[in-house]
């Protein structure tokens, strides 16, 4: 798993990436009340808006951390948008996104340099 300094954690999953949002941000963001995902099949550029997360305190966006095409959202975030505060890092992934160069993951921070980062 990597992390970007935006707060969203990367999990490789075959060919794949997983994108979500880390703990920390989850719980600066307070409880989120709505998601809207990307549409399936959408070509994103790297710094793309891609997800928006309103929750009590703000709105969020969740950037494209890769050049790629989205293959998956999470629906269940639409009927429980609350699963981000309940499971950040496990259910609540927002998009899978099948990367243009895989390569591009590995230039992410680690846990050990994401745990610096919050610290």
């Amino acid at each position: 798993m990597k992390f970007t300094e935006d707060h969203e954690w990367l999990r490789p999953e075959d060919d794949l990436i997983v994108v979500g949002i880390t703990e920390h941000a989850s719980t600066q963001l307070g409880d989120v009340v709505f998601v809207e995902l990307p549409e399936l099949e959408t070509q994103v550029a790297k710094g793309d808006e891609v997800v928006v997360i309103e929750s009590v305190k703000a709105a969020s966006d969740i950037v494209a951390p890769l050049d790629g095409e989205i293959v998956a959202v999470n629906d269940a975030l639409t009927d429980n948008p609350a699963l981000v505060n309940e499971d950040p890092m496990g259910e609540a992934w927002f998009f899978k996104i099948k990367p243009a160069d895989m390569a591009e993951y590995d230039a992410y921070m680690d846990e050990d340099a994401y745990q610096d980062l919050i610290s």
